[in-house]
């Protein structure tokens, strides 16, 4: 009996231990997604400091689907490698371009939507700026990391022909710096640029040309991460199929520029 009443001690402190250890079977999985906070309006921060946009409500409802958590991690853009390799975020999920050179660390979803690189000027245009050839002698921004900054890189006659070429932190300290005559022109996201012409249209307009190659936005995942990529992309094509992600771009953008693939 003496024996019996120790085994049922043992079993009942071992069953405490794991409580008090946090030890919960049912416990939910956690994602961890990467965002550049200051990307309107595919994430970034409302007057209350939540993080919204239009990706973070993709990536809400695709969650809600999976029954999982979410957690938007703010990352400069610059260090996405560090932080998508390092562990310290599960996936990019933030109007990230689908690039070869991204591809050396990172898998990527299909493309969901197209991206192209325009001029943002300020409004009324003195500074006389219609096409790629009249930025010579101009102070050019764009956004650090991005592949605005690749294309003006890769492109050395062009950069030369600048002043100045100046890369910010975000597209917020960009906008900031073109409004208070830091420089004379952005290149930047037309999906950006816009929203922030419906937000201040008296303050900025497009010049309508493409600058560089026209991209794709993807969901970026760890190189070895297929498991994760495939279940997200199959909960998304659920939401493309069903009209979910429809009803998302158009309380966005006014229209449906999700990219249906094949």
């Amino acid at each position: 009996m003496k024996k019996i009443l120790l085994y049922a001690l043992l079993i009942t402190n071992c069953a405490l231990l794991f409580v008090g250890c946090g030890f919960n079977s049912n416990e939910r999985e956690k994602l961890i997604i990467g965002i550049d906070d200051e990307f309107a309006p595919m994430g970034f921060r409302d007057e209350g400091g939540n993080i919204v946009g239009f990706d973070v409500d993709l990536a809400k409802e695709a969650a809600a689907r999976m029954d999982v958590e979410l957690e938007f991690v703010p990352i400069l853009w610059d260090n996405k490698e560090k932080e998508i390799t390092s562990g310290n975020i599960d996936m990019i999920w933030n109007g990230c371009d689908i690039m070869e050179e991204y591809k050396n660390y990172m898998t990527f979803s299909e493309p969901y939507m197209d991206n192209r690189q325009i001029l943002l000027v300020r409004k009324s245009n003195t500074q006389g700026i219609h096409n790629l050839n009249d930025l010579k002698d101009k102070v050019v921004g764009t956004q650090s990391g991005s592949n605005s900054e690749d294309y003006v890189e890769e492109n050395p006659d062009l950069k030369n022909s600048f002043d100045e070429f100046k890369t910010y932190r975000n597209i917020k300290e960009g906008f900031t710096a073109l409004n208070d005559k830091k420089c004379d022109v952005l290149i930047i996201d037309e999906i950006a640029a816009r929203y922030e012409i419906i937000r201040k249209p008296a303050t900025f307009e497009i010049i309508d040309l493409t600058v560089g190659p026209v991209t794709e936005f993807g969901i970026g995942f760890r190189k070895d991460n297929v498991e994760l990529r495939d279940r997200i992309q199959k909960v998304f094509d659920e939401m493309i199929e069903d009209g979910t992600a429809k009803k998302i771009s158009m309380r966005w953008f006014g229209s449906d520029l999700v990219k249906v693939h094949d």
